[in-house]
């Protein structure tokens, strides 16, 4: 089942509820008021990954004394 991350529309509180997508949206369980689903960007990753393939390549290419195809 997906989290989800809520805000409560009356006092503000965030909190993830652990529910079915065909399930109703939870109280708040701080005050019991309505919520309104969060939607959050993914992580952003910029060149990391890219960038350690590079390292990854050349270490294999330092340690095997030949070109590795890409």
């Amino acid at each position: 089942m997906p989290t989800y991350d809520y805000k409560c529309t009356q006092c503000c509180m965030q909190f993830e509820a652990l529910h079915s997508i065909h399930e109703c949206e939870p109280k708040c369980p701080a005050c019991g008021g309505t919520v309104k689903k969060l939607f959050l960007s993914p992580p952003a990753v910029h060149g990391y990954m890219e960038h350690g393939r590079e390292l990854a390549m050349r270490s294999l290419r330092q340690e095997h004394g030949r070109e590795i195809p890409d």
